[in-house]
């Protein structure tokens, strides 16, 4: 078993960050690449605020030891007659600057194979040493519901507080396990406030790149925590994709009639929770119809992945 500091090198000490390190109290937000982010939705929210706002690499995780190269191979693009370039895997701890210079931290990369508890004990150590009031994680996940409806967020926490007014959509559950999630038991464990945002994305696009998830999560990241981030260019991309979405489905009588079904199952679902925070009772998502969402999504991403290597 590494220790912790084993595990990664820092190159800003807490003592230079913009704010004043420790005493300024910043957030941490965390997507790292998995098991689970139907539609990209994580993903795009990492890109879009490193290709958005200031940033720079406050800590790097020492990769060779965490990763399993073989089983999740690099992609590598050859050319003609050489080897043009190879994408390889990362963890890094960045510092970034939001629309109104405040500083956050932004812990991107992939999950790793290996290390978990050890990663995570790093993790924590790092939220300790740059004084970080708040983690949050964000993820996707595929849910019944339309696209031509706004995106839904859970909200998770063994704190109510930092949930507040979110609802929860699902009863008892049990799903895979993710580093994400053992970064928020661990941290709670730890008495360090943790919570995350999952985006709700249309079950039939969670195998590609759906903006208006990442659009969502950081609209909602936006309110908890007070960052000003930067979101037009997202906005712009959603709306389009829906735009070509709706053209796609209007042409086909079959899709148009799945499209309905599921509109009316969220009105109606909505309605339900409209009364249930009214103080009636109110049915939620039963596990057995999310399972199902996840298990198609799964073997899209499976035959993906087939296709790909």
């Amino acid at each position: 078993m590494y220790p912790a500091r084993d595990l990664y090198t820092v190159v800003v000490p807490p003592a230079d960050q913009l704010d004043g390190g420790v005493e300024s109290g910043i957030v941490l937000i965390h997507g790292l690449t998995g098991f689970m982010d139907a539609g990209g939705g994580g993903r795009l929210a990492v890109a879009h605020i490193l290709d958005t706002m200031k940033n720079r690499p406050v800590a790097y995780f020492h990769i060779d030891s965490l990763y399993d190269y073989r089983g999740r191979r690099p992609k590598t693009i050859f050319d003609s007659d050489h080897y043009e370039s190879m994408e390889l895997p990362h963890i890094t701890l960045s510092e970034v600057t939001d629309g109104e210079g405040q500083t956050f931290l932004l812990l991107h990369g992939v999950e790793p194979d290996l290390g978990w508890q050890s990663v995570v004990r790093s993790v924590i150590e790092l939220i300790r040493e740059y004084g970080v009031r708040l983690t949050v994680g964000m993820h996707a996940i595929p849910w019944p519901a339309p696209h031509t409806r706004p995106v839904e967020i859970t909200a998770h926490s063994s704190d109510p507080e930092l949930i507040g007014i979110h609802q929860p959509w699902v009863g008892q559950v049990e799903i895979p396990g993710s580093l994400p999630a053992l970064i928020e038991l661990e941290a709670t464990k730890a008495k360090l406030p943790a919570m995350g945002y999952a985006a709700h994305v249309p079950h039939y696009l969670a195998g590609g790149d759906y903006p208006k998830a990442a659009l969502a999560l950081l609209d909602q990241l936006a309110l908890s925590t007070g960052l000003v981030l930067p979101r037009d260019t997202l906005r712009t991309a959603a709306a389009e994709m829906d735009a070509d979405i709706d053209k796609q489905i209007l042409s086909i009588d079959e899709n148009r009639e799945v499209v309905a079904s599921l509109e009316q199952q969220h009105d109606s679902m909505m309605e339900t929770r409209r009364e249930l925070t009214a103080g009636s009772d109110g049915s939620m998502v039963s596990g057995d119809e999310l399972a199902a969402s996840f298990e198609q999504y799964l073997a899209e991403m499976d035959e993906k992945g087939e296709t790909e290597s």
